[in-house]
């Protein structure tokens, strides 16, 4: 018979205010230019182009959804874009140009100077994620990388590298969505 479940969400909860707190102490200033490039952006009606892999890629999603739709009040909508929900252009790129250029090829078609692209790798080492920003970068967009670990070179390679110092994959997501969060909750203000 298994233990009780107490001790593993204390363990958790513990962990997941660890790693917060260390975010806090270590990227704070990152995470708030990020934010200033996100909210920037939905003042002037630029575009936000979001991207990762797996739990990222549902990040992503989160991310433009609530910029698009709402966070906490009813407003406009600001322009945003998960790269990663339309399934036709995904496998078409993956198959025909390989994996490293989906989302590459979505900010090459819709990417503007002036719009931003938000990256998330809890590794910083997707290589997909990475040739996005670098293809974004190249096209004029300012660009995010939302990581962990130590950022890899989808941290070194972004404008703005926003990083939760952590070497567990789930207390950087949890860490992740928090910022999500903040900065939706931080944009909104001005709509």
């Amino acid at each position: 018979m298994a233990g009780a479940f107490g001790p593993t969400l204390g363990r958790a909860v513990e962990g997941a205010i660890a790693a917060h707190q260390a975010f806090v102490a270590a990227s704070g200033a990152q995470a708030e230019s990020a934010a200033r490039l996100i909210k920037d952006a939905a003042r002037a009606g630029r575009l936000v182009l979001v991207f990762g892999n797996g739990g990222s890629a549902t990040d992503a999603q989160h991310l433009a959804t609530e910029l698009v739709v709402r966070f906490a009040k009813v407003r406009r909508a600001v322009a945003a874009l998960a790269l990663t929900a339309d399934s036709a252009v995904l496998t078409a790129a993956a198959n025909d140009l390989g994996v490293a250029a989906m989302f590459a090829r979505q900010v090459e078609a819709l990417g503007r100077p002036g719009d931003v692209a938000v990256g998330i790798t809890t590794s910083g080492q997707s290589a997909n994620v990475i040739e996005g920003l670098r293809v974004a970068k190249a096209r004029g967009l300012s660009t995010i990388a939302l990581t962990g670990r130590d950022g890899g070179e989808a941290g070194r390679l972004a404008d703005v590298h926003v990083n939760v110092p952590s070497q567990v994959t789930a207390r950087v997501q949890e860490v992740h969505r928090t910022w999500i969060h903040a900065v939706c909750e931080w944009v909104e203000e001005d709509l």
